[in-house]
């Protein structure tokens, strides 16, 4: 009786040790939705790092191009985005073997490289933590989990070393953007004149443009102070806008926002007020959708990747002429020339005027995103009420993208050119992210 009882308890050690407590049910049941839920982690915590809309794009495309790669190797169609983005090289691939759990993989790779991108890494270590602290109550082979997090580890370190030359770091060392006397160019604007933002970002290297300046959209309408010039015509149009502004525009601007930083003054006291960038943004509308839908983990990441990139690219493109026009702003050029006492609704964004940034980088995700879901696909945006603002309906994701870049001019922050440029600027940024990125075997 005594030898059977010993026999019973080693039997049972060595089938925990082997992994029979694998509920791969459960832990099926736990990843799924796991990288929309993981995308609005980050945005969290690129909130409150107050990362300036190219920043947070970035961070967005190189943590969803990782989860991408740790998870694709559960369809065999799918492809590495190795050699179809710009200097990336073969990744490593699984094991033969050795088991894994791929989505576990996924969310490892994307929660290492977010942590190395933002500012409180102890604040992504910690939902990293929680997740696997998650993930082991739930049970899961003890050689399947050690395999998966060295493979999402491994993958998030090479996603890394190829991130670290795309001139993130060195556009630092670049001079400062020099304020000037003429009256065409950008100068800081109230309330904080803060300094330009970002003046190189178009020296990093694009994701699947093979140029920051492929899809250049044109100079802006040549500056003139003339009251009979184009240029003070359009002027007129964002001040005549403002000043006769409706409800339902005003609802329009303020919803679409997305300043990651705005100030705010009482008396001697200044306070900011975070919120998502025009990127992050976007990424929302798509994790919610996914949720949604029930996309599987694959078409999930694979469809944030796109849109990470498509997004990263735009702002690429669009800063590339935003610092070559380097066009005055409607804020600065209305009190010089028309009234003085002019306010915008929005809060003018700390760089030049053309093109518009969410006008881009709207109509390049609503590209990739009617891509994957259709033209005509009916959803309600909820991204704005953790900041305070009710949901909008949408019956496609182009008419989001248009109200985006419309409510640059409800603003009063952009003349009419840099919108409708911007859209078609970022249509072709989106277009070419879905011609290289959606390929299978």
């Amino acid at each position: 009786m005594k030898r059977l009882s010993r026999f019973i308890i080693v039997c049972t050690v060595l089938m925990v040790s082997c992994g029979t407590n694998h509920d791969k049910e459960r832990l099926d049941t736990y990843f799924e939705g796991g990288l929309s839920r993981y995308n609005r982690e980050l945005t969290n915590v690129i909130v409150s790092d107050i990362f300036t809309p190219p920043v947070a794009s970035r961070i967005y495309a190189y943590s969803n191009i990782a989860a991408y790669e740790g998870i694709r190797f559960m369809d065999s169609t799918k492809l590495s985005l190795s050699s179809r983005l710009n200097g990336l090289k073969e990744l490593s691939t699984p094991d033969p073997s050795k088991n894994y759990y791929y989505p576990l993989v996924s969310i490892v790779a994307f929660t290492q490289v977010g942590k190395s991108l933002v500012f409180d890494l102890d604040k992504v270590e910690a939902i990293k933590n929680k997740m696997l602290g998650e993930v082991k109550e739930i049970g899961m082979d003890q050689e399947v989990y050690r395999n998966s997090i060295d493979l999402g580890e491994t993958l998030a370190s090479e996603i890394l070393a190829w991130a670290a030359k795309d001139g993130y770091l060195r556009r630092t060392a670049l001079p400062r953007y020099s304020v000037s006397d003429d009256p065409g160019r950008w100068r800081p604007t109230p309330p904080d004149y803060m300094e330009a933002i970002e003046p190189h970002w178009n020296t990093l290297r694009p994701f699947v443009l093979d140029s920051a300046a492929q899809f250049d959209p044109g100079l802006p309408t040549p500056f003139d102070s003339a009251e009979d010039s184009p240029f003070y015509k359009e002027a007129m149009e964002v001040y005549e806008t403002v000043e006769n502004l409706d409800d339902d525009k005003l609802e329009v601007a303020k919803f679409w926002d997305c300043n990651p930083n705005i100030s705010h003054t009482k008396g001697h006291v200044m306070y900011f007020q975070q919120q998502i960038s025009p990127g992050g943004h976007w990424m929302h509308i798509a994790a919610q959708i996914l949720e949604e839908q029930k996309v599987d983990g694959v078409k999930a990441a694979e469809t944030m990747s796109m849109l990470g990139v498509a997004l990263a690219d735009a702002f690429i493109s669009c800063w590339d002429q935003k610092y070559k026009s380097s066009l005055t702003r409607p804020e600065t050029y209305i009190n010089n020339y028309i009234d003085q006492d002019w306010e915008p609704i929005l809060q003018t964004p700390a760089f030049p005027e053309h093109t518009s940034g969410h006008s881009v980088a709207s109509s390049a995700a609503a590209t990739v995103l009617t891509g994957v879901f259709g033209d005509d696909y009916a959803f309600v945006d909820a991204t704005e009420v953790p900041y305070g603002l009710p949901p909008r309906s949408f019956q496609s994701f182009w008419q989001a993208a248009e109200e985006a870049a419309i409510s640059r001019l409800y603003g009063g922050i952009h003349y009419r050119p840099a919108i409708e440029l911007g859209v078609k600027q970022g249509r072709a940024v989106g277009r070419l992210v879905l011609e290289r990125l959606r390929k299978e075997h």
